[in-house]
């Protein structure tokens, strides 16, 4: 029997040693408290047990099981028991678990403290031998409470480490941010009524919480208005974390909205979602319309409960997220066909802000190109740049599909191909790919003309492949679909008209070889 008990007391110091070796690396906060409780029921012979990681107004953060039956009491519920007075005071447990509601006939609790503050517990139920089952002993209590020291440095440094990885995915996703727009200014140039009357709504609410739905077309906006709405708020410390719901394939989309626990699939590590990197902020969810059934039923709760639960993960991780959604679709339509969920469409618009197409504020379009000019020549180099009366007549001739995004990535390449202190109308058909050679090679002599023959000849390079042109073009493939059927449309409408005339109806008199 000496023997035996020397084994045990062995075994529990290799368990030690092997535990502090295991945890002195970086270990995420989750995995140090699964090694933690799988250990301890190993060790302990127990018939199960549950360890958990706790926030400091005492919410579990992260939580891992052996063989704990499925819909016992939620450690939140128990861990407020009187009875667990002494644990939250640092002392080990160890008490029948009817005294906390708990199906088990004995609890061997320990508290997991880091410099006075209470990180975790774990907690072992019904120590079972060969011999039936056993009460726990006080050389079980020490190897708990040892266990459970050991793992709170390694939870404290879990959570500093994910809180570190968080700050630079926060900072990747400014920088990226950054590189892709030009200031949080742009597009918020302008002093039609309709647009004004939109941007004093969107400062009135800006000082709230209530989620807004940002609606307008392609290149209206939409995300300058939200950084807008967010650097106007209480959380214009925390980030701001954008995230375009279309451009991300649809197997990917629910990982990078609320993350994905490490070996989900093959060669997948752990990584937190767009949720928990805003935690704090502004989350700005880009093309909200183009989610699938599925995703729309999570963001909902998500929405609801303010929690998330990462893919293949068990937990639920609380976060704090002022929402702001947009989309160009109309999704009234969607909710009418079925494929928008109507509670969430209205979860969604709290407030509700239409953004106009630029052909409705076409008395902004001299603020909106002076103020890209200045903008791109002091970045580039070309401060003294100004825009010539014919090229400024020529932008006020186009009709932007592509709203000020076109507008913008037109001047944009006007500023590097101008070779003189002017921008003229040269310039701008260079930078849609033309030839300067005037109205004799557009018919028309219409910006409109050059975009439509620049885009085609891109089309036909690309084979037809209206992804691929839309990503040589810089535009979003909804605004080159659209820039299509509009063109398809006005070619219909001509060749009728040419029917009609050439059949001799309407009073016109037939064509025929003769003149």
């Amino acid at each position: 029997m000496a023997s035996t008990r020397e084994g045990w007391r062995r075994a529990r110091l290799e368990t030690v040693l092997d535990l502090s070796l295991a945890l002195a690396g970086p270990r995420r906060e989750d995995e140090v408290v699964e090694e933690l409780v799988h250990r301890a029921v190993g060790l302990l012979d127990a018939r199960a047990g549950i360890a958990l990681s706790l926030q400091p107004d005492l919410r579990p953060a992260a939580v891992a099981v052996v063989g704990w039956p499925d819909g016992e009491a939620s450690p939140l519920l128990w861990l407020s028991s009187p009875a667990l007075s002494g644990v939250r005071g640092g002392d080990v447990a160890r008490l029948p678990g009817a005294a906390i509601g708990l199906p088990f006939g004995e609890l061997l609790i320990a508290p997991c403290l880091w410099r006075d503050e209470l990180t975790g517990i774990v907690c072992v139920v019904d120590k079972e031998t060969r011999a039936g089952q056993v009460a726990f002993d006080d050389e079980d209590e020490r190897f708990l409470r040892s266990l459970a020291l050991l793992a709170a440095p390694a939870i404290a440094a879990g959570r500093q480490l994910e809180q570190a990885e968080r700050h630079r995915l926060v900072l990747e996703e400014e920088n990226r941010a950054l590189r892709l727009g030009s200031g949080e200014d742009v597009g918020l140039v302008g002093q039609a009524r309709a647009f004004r009357q939109v941007i004093e709504v969107a400062r009135r609410v800006a000082a709230s919480d209530v989620t807004v739905l940002v609606r307008g077309e392609s290149g209206t906006g939409k995300e300058r208005v939200a950084r807008l709405l967010h650097g106007l708020s209480a959380r214009h410390r925390g980030p701001f974390v954008p995230l375009n719901c279309a451009a991300v394939p649809e197997t990917l989309l629910e990982a990078e909205l609320f993350g994905i626990e490490k070996g989900v699939a093959t060669g997948v590590t752990a990584r937190i979602g767009k949720f928990e990197l805003a935690n704090g902020g502004t989350l700005f969810l880009d093309e909200v319309g183009d989610l699938t059934p599925h995703l729309q039923a999570k963001l909902l709760r998500v929405v609801q409960e303010r929690e998330v639960e990462r893919v293949g993960g068990r937990q639920h991780v609380r976060v704090d997220v002022r929402l702001v959604a947009a989309t160009n679709r109309d999704v009234e339509a969607m909710m009418a066909e079925g494929e928008f969920r109507e509670d969430l469409y209205y979860r969604l618009r709290v407030v509700e802000l239409v953004l106009p197409p630029l052909r409705e504020r076409r008395e902004d379009i001299p603020l909106l190109a002076t103020y890209f000019v200045r903008l791109h020549g002091q970045r580039l180099g070309r401060g003294e740049l100004r825009l010539s009366r014919a090229a400024l007549e020529l932008l006020l001739a186009h009709d932007y599909p592509g709203n000020i995004r076109e507008l913008e990535n037109l001047v944009e390449a006007a500023v590097v191909l101008a070779d003189g202190p002017y921008i003229e109308r040269a310039d701008l058909e260079l930078a849609v790919g033309r030839r300067p050679s005037g109205a004799a090679t557009v018919a028309g002599g219409t910006l409109d003309d050059v975009v439509r023959a620049h885009v085609l000849t891109t089309l036909e390079q690309c084979r037809g492949s209206r992804s691929e042109t839309a990503r040589i073009l810089g535009i979003d493939r909804s605004t080159l679909y659209r820039m299509l059927m509009r063109w398809n449309a006005t070619s219909d409408a001509q060749r009728t008209k040419r029917s009609v005339t050439d059949s001799g109806y309407g009073g016109t008199r037939r064509r025929s070889g003769r003149v």
